[in-house]
């Protein structure tokens, strides 16, 4: 099954797999949303199944909690476990000071919620996801339903004051219908082509009335593990500065791919 994967998603198998090692017996684990993080979730539910590792974990999302409760991993809420140990979750973008733009797949809001109740959060991804500027990658914020397009305009109408290359805002769709969020809310898409500050764009796009949250993440994480199609992985501490090399042995990965047709 590994053979079958393309190198994308070999990558993000590979720093999954690194970012679980982090993972130790009697934590309280925050679960991220997203493709990477649903290889996290299988990996972790493997440790737990033939190493009995003991864990909490507080998904992000509705799909996640799935995930999690099919991988035989202890699911409970934020509110019941209260503050975590780590919390393990992916990015559409991140930069070199480990600011990140998240909410792809429509869970920033608890992500975020999830990851500052955290002693640490780890951000795993493929190589690709690394960008010099942030803003590539359409940044994603949650609104309200009530007067969205009100929300929307004056968005627009800020955007103009601030350092950004693009203006478009558009909302996210399901199909034919608005995407909704497991929050009930909605989701506009900011296609910004590059962002000059983000902590001023967070900071200025949580004041306008109807935006419950918004897709960055500034000084909020931790640490980045960096996956490659070929099984190197890096990982990223920005405290202290200090960057870890390996490499994966696809070949041993067997049992996780295998779970797969489960």
């Amino acid at each position: 099954m590994a053979a079958d994967l393309s190198p994308v998603e070999k990558a993000k198998f590979v720093a999954a797999k690194k970012a679980v090692e982090l993972v130790e017996g009697g934590m309280r684990v925050g679960l991220g949303t997203g493709s990477t993080s649903a290889w996290m979730v299988r990996i972790l539910g493997q440790r737990v199944r033939e190493e009995g590792l003991k864990i909490t974990g507080v998904p992000t999302s509705s799909r996640t909690a799935a995930l999690a409760r099919a991988e035989g991993i202890e699911v409970v809420t934020l509110d019941e476990a209260r503050w975590l140990d780590l919390t393990i979750d992916g990015t559409d973008e991140f930069d070199g000071e480990l600011n990140l733009i998240k909410g792809g797949g429509g869970a920033l809001l608890q992500e975020k919620i999830v990851a500052t109740a955290s002693d640490r959060m780890v951000v795993i991804a493929d190589a690709g996801k690394e960008v010099a500027r942030l803003g590539a990658f359409p940044l994603p914020i949650e609104v309200i339903g009530f007067g969205w397009q009100t929300t929307k305009a004056l968005v627009e109408e800020m955007l103009g004051a601030l350092d950004v290359l693009g203006r478009e805002v558009a909302l996210r769709m399901d199909g034919d219908r608005p995407y909704t969020t497991d929050e009930g809310n909605r989701i506009l898409d900011l296609h910004l082509g590059r962002i000059g500050n983000a902590r001023q764009l967070a900071l200025a796009l949580n004041q306008v009335p109807g935006v419950v949250e918004n897709g960055l993440f500034v000084d909020i994480c931790d640490r980045v593990v960096i996956g490659y199609g070929d099984g190197r992985v890096e990982m990223r501490d920005i405290a202290s500065g200090a960057v870890e090399h390996g490499r994966l042995d696809l070949a041993e990965t067997k049992n996780v791919f295998s779970d797969l047709g489960r």
